[in-house]
């Protein structure tokens, strides 16, 4: 738990360089840590959560195959980013099929679907996918260029390296959309804040209005080192202090969703640290 004290002076204290290098690893990390996390509970449950699947799919033949072998790979990719073997492709590649299922599979079923498509409050499964898939492309562009395989890239993997650059934008996306619902539910996710910190609402409009200008900000590349970094550290706080005895206090229910929200938690703050660190690379190379 100290951690989310002290890395923020861990960072300010280091070089440039090293500043870039814990950023991008933390994020790295935090990010393989959540994928394999929500793989093991697609493997636990037979079932996939929310933000992987709409809630209604049980139509999919061999449910259960598919619930064991995408938790198995998931698990798998989360290994490979944090022990960076093989995790610039895992990344591409995760990150594409998290896109692929955002596109052609949340996107018409919330549309023709669901009844209340209209309320944005409903898309928040379908934009914690969009956010992990920017995740994948922002972490497949913070390793260096595999120079050596260059010519005998496939077309598939030359398109998902050409979509690299919008993954900072899918992550804001939803930080922003995020932002708005905590205006528009001002009430429900003041609930959410623990009992033991006063004036709920309060911190409920300072979170809304700091994922909307750090989403913002991080489209427009303006002040992106600190405040992406300030973004990973208050995502990392509402982990700790918020998720994580939520997801303990009810672990074993609705097939453990407030777990699933913890992971996408630690991801979205390890995507934010790595979207700093490359700013502070790409500053430190000019």
């Amino acid at each position: 738990m100290a951690f989310c004290f002290i890395l923020p002076g861990i960072i300010a204290n280091s070089s440039p360089e090293n500043q870039m290098e814990k950023l991008i690893k933390t994020g790295r990390v935090f990010y393989g840590i959540a994928m394999a996390g929500v793989g093991f509970q697609q493997i636990s449950y037979a079932d996939f959560p929310a933000m992987i699947l709409p809630p209604l799919h049980p139509w999919i033949p061999g449910l259960h195959f598919w619930a064991y072998f995408s938790g198995a790979a998931l698990m798998a990719s989360g290994a490979a980013i944090i022990f960076e073997k093989k995790a610039k492709i895992t990344s591409l590649a995760l990150g594409g099929i998290l896109l692929a299922l955002f596109c052609f599979y949340y996107i018409p079923y919330e549309i023709i679907v669901d009844p209340y498509y209209n309320y944005l409050g409903d898309w928040t499964d379908a934009e914690k996918e969009l956010a992990l898939s920017g995740g994948g492309f922002v972490i497949a562009g913070s390793f260096p260029e595999e120079k050596d395989i260059a010519p005998n890239k496939s077309f598939l993997r030359k398109l998902l390296e050409g979509i690299t650059p919008f993954g900072g934008i899918f992550f804001s996306i939803t930080m922003i959309s995020f932002g708005i619902d905590h205006f528009l539910y001002t009430k429900h996710v003041a609930l959410l804040v623990p009992s033991w910190i006063p004036h709920p609402v309060f911190w409920t409009y300072f979170a809304a209005v700091a994922l909307i200008g750090s989403g913002t900000a991080i489209i427009l590349k303006f002040k992106l080192k600190v405040i992406a970094t300030l973004l990973g550290t208050m995502i990392f706080l509402w982990f700790i202090f918020l998720h994580m005895p939520r997801a303990i206090a009810n672990l074993f229910i609705d097939t453990g969703s407030e777990l699933t929200s913890a992971f996408s938690a630690l991801a979205f703050s390890g995507i934010a640290f790595i979207i700093a660190g490359e700013m502070k690379w790409r500053e430190t190379n000019l």
